[in-house]
């Protein structure tokens, strides 16, 4: 009996272990899924109130946004508006830079270039928002101001190419790890064709990446609609709606930046607005991970 005991009793730890480690992981993924439930739940609570007292409709069509004003308008368009432009120019600066040292990394960088490259490269997104925003106020914008005269202190170019430096390394890093999968059979196969180094990353290396490089740059499209403090403090906190990149303007996040700072009180109207701002962000990153999923589906390459 006590050596049939013995026998078994490892097994039945070990089995006693792994429920224990499955159970964990469970909560750790059902803690992911709460979490977003109760930010979703806090959002949508918070805008209802906003929205007993201002129209669905002016706040979507309104073009101006001035809720801390005598006369409060409560338009989200320059807003969004704003976001969309300083988004825009991040990523004009960052898919170009990022996919080019993505595609000399992974085909043509030498071992050692590599290890030393990409870790510097990755290092431009540890360094804090507030720095790139003082760096794009202090120093991109008089740069600017000598090429473009009577460009505003603040304004939304040196915002958006300063968020485009900063989100290259989300777009190189996942686009370089994307081309590195592709099997070498497949660039092998180019080489047999008489293709050229050159040829094979661009036309063959590339498409067969597609699905990771677009999954980066939703990833980087969605870090650029997040950051606060580059466009706080180089674009201004002046709503303004307007997509000449010249002119100061307030994004989503900065106006939640703005309001949070503790001078409005709570429950009011005006405090209830950052949540609306809030829920009107949340919205758009999710629309952009629903077009991200369907890209990844649409492009994705089994081998």
């Amino acid at each position: 009996m006590s050596t049939t005991r013995s026998r078994f009793h490892p097994q039945h730890s070990r089995h006693v272990k792994e429920r224990v480690v499955q159970f964990i992981l469970f909560l750790s993924a059902l803690s992911a899924i709460a979490i977003t439930v109760a930010v979703v739940t806090i959002l949508v609570v918070e805008s209802m109130g906003f929205f007993r007292q201002v129209s669905i409709w002016d706040f979507l069509t309104d073009t101006q946004w001035t809720p801390l004003f005598a006369e409060p308008r409560y338009g989200i368009l320059p807003l969004v508006t704003a976001t969309l432009v300083v988004t825009s120019i991040g990523l004009l600066v960052a898919v170009p830079l990022g996919t080019l040292a993505a595609l000399y990394l992974g085909e043509f960088a030498p071992h050692k270039v590599r290890e030393v490259c990409k870790p510097a490269l990755e290092m431009l997104s540890g360094v804090p928002s507030v720095v790139y925003g003082y760096f794009a106020l202090l120093l991109v914008t008089p740069v600017l101001a000598l090429i473009i005269p009577g460009l505003s202190g603040f304004n939304m170019l040196s915002a958006g190419l300063v968020i485009g430096v900063s989100i290259v390394p989300f777009v190189s890093s996942m686009s370089e790890d994307a081309m590195r999968a592709v099997p070498m059979d497949i660039r092998e196969g180019s080489y047999a064709m008489g293709a050229t180094r050159l040829q094979t990353a661009w036309y063959v290396v590339f498409p067969a990446a597609l699905s990771g490089i677009v999954a980066a740059y939703i990833l980087a499209m969605s870090v650029a609609l997040g950051q606060t403090m580059i466009v706080a403090i180089a674009a201004g906190q002046q709503a303004n709606f307007t997509l000449d990149p010249t002119q100061p303007a307030a994004t989503l996040t900065a106006y939640i930046a703005q309001v949070s700072l503790g001078d409005v009180a709570h429950g009011t109207i005006e405090y209830q607005s950052i949540f609306a701002v809030g829920l009107v962000l949340l919205l758009m990153t999710l629309v952009l991970n629903i077009l991200g999923h369907y890209l990844r589906r649409r492009y994705r390459e089994v081998y």
